[in-house]
């Protein structure tokens, strides 16, 4: 049976994870703890998480497929959902092609991987996939529990529900800066969207997919794409960026509060009061 995610959950990169942020997250009402950052095949980071917490589900978002084999990450599935079995949701993915020499065939590495994770019992209910084209999305469907997006707005969440049908679960990602002024909001977040992911051309062409224009995605972003691609505001304004994806078929929403060395707690509550998540 695939982990319960509950609606809404947090990304956050590995190095910013600890077992007290995880009691608290917990505690909010979050269904899920994405570990982002491509952790490693060892995934000791998902004990740590697991071991400080009750009963929220913790995902992977997501463990690299260049960087750790399979039947590496499939011993340390085992090993996890032994001690913590219904609470772990293994995420892959095959990253993008400027973070390593070895990018070939991205697709067929994919379906290879997925053949290893079978191969090692790995179920198909345990497990996520990074995601945002068709070919991929499809192949979510078809061999994991869960689609990943990253870096997307509700537009790419409605068009990949359209390809999913109700075959998977949907389980977007989208960054939130709780701040009212705009300016300053931007400052947050252009950074951590501009660099790396306007760089890489797996994100890059998603997004003219979706219909941004070339110069919309250059110089760091215009305004508007910034805007959507990271949501600011009040409480009330970052819960309706989270609804939004809802309304477009998305099953959860993962939030990553920005800017990524600030304390993320102060938005974690108040998404959480807004959107009533202890209630």
């Amino acid at each position: 049976m695939t982990p319960k995610l509950g609606t809404i959950g947090i990304w956050r990169w590995t190095g910013g994870l600890d077992a007290e942020l995880a009691a608290e997250v917990e505690r909010l009402g979050y269904g899920t703890i994405w570990i982002g950052g491509s952790p490693s095949g060892d995934l000791e980071i998902v004990d740590t998480l697991l071991d400080a917490t009750d009963h929220i589900t913790v995902a992977t978002g997501i463990v690299n497929m260049w960087s750790d084999d399979a039947a590496t990450v499939a011993r340390s599935y085992h090993r996890i959902t032994a001690k913590h079995p219904g609470r772990f949701l293994l995420g892959v993915g095959v990253g993008h092609p400027e973070a390593t020499q070895q990018y070939r065939k991205p697709y067929e590495t994919i379906v290879s991987y997925l053949d290893e994770l079978d191969e090692a019992g790995v179920p198909v209910g345990d497990r996520a996939l990074a995601a945002l084209g068709p070919k991929v999305l499809e192949l979510s469907a078809e061999r994991t529990a869960a689609a990943h997006p990253y870096l997307t707005t509700p537009g790419h969440t409605r068009w990949a529900r359209e390809i999913l049908g109700d075959r998977v679960l949907l389980a977007p990602e989208q960054k939130v800066v709780l701040d009212t002024d705009p300016e300053r909001a931007r400052a947050a977040a252009r950074p951590a969207v501009n660099n790396p992911y306007l760089k890489l051309r797996n994100y890059v062409n998603n997004l003219r997919r979706l219909g941004w224009a070339d110069e919309e995605i250059a110089d760091g972003g215009s305004d508007r794409l910034i805007d959507e691609l990271a949501v600011h505001g009040d409480a009330e304004a970052l819960a309706q960026g989270v609804r939004a994806h809802l309304d477009a078929g998305a099953d959860h929403v993962c939030i990553q509060a920005l800017p990524m060395d600030a304390d993320p707690l102060p938005t974690y509550r108040a998404v959480a009061g807004a959107l009533n998540l202890t209630g």
